[in-house]
C-alpha cells in the first residue's frame, strides 16, 4: 500500500483530522472503491453502480453510509 496526497476543502480537512480513528479508515476505504470505480469506468452511473455493488458486498448499508457522509 502506498502513500498519496489529495487536495480537499478545509471543511473535509478538519472532519477527518477530528473523526476517531475508525470513521477515518471508513472514509479512506469508501474513497478506494471511487477511486478503484473511476479507474475502471468513464461512466459516471457505471462508477456509483460500481461502488453500491461493493460496498453492499462488504456490508456497508445505506444508513452506515449516510452517517459517514453526513455533515459534521
Amino acid at each position: 500500500m502506498e502513500n498519496i496526497t489529495i487536495q480537499v476543502d478545509s471543511k473535509i480537512a478538519k472532519a477527518y483530522r477530528e473523526a476517531d480513528p475508525n470513521k477515518q479508515q471508513t472514509m479512506v476505504h469508501i474513497w478506494k472503491l471511487i477511486i478503484d470505480e473511476m479507474l475502471k469506468n468513464d461512466n459516471f452511473e457505471d462508477i456509483v453502480d460500481g461502488i453500491r455493488q461493493e460496498v453492499k458486498e462488504k456490508g456497508l448499508t445505506p444508513e452506515i453510509l449516510e452517517e459517514l457522509l453526513k455533515d459534521e
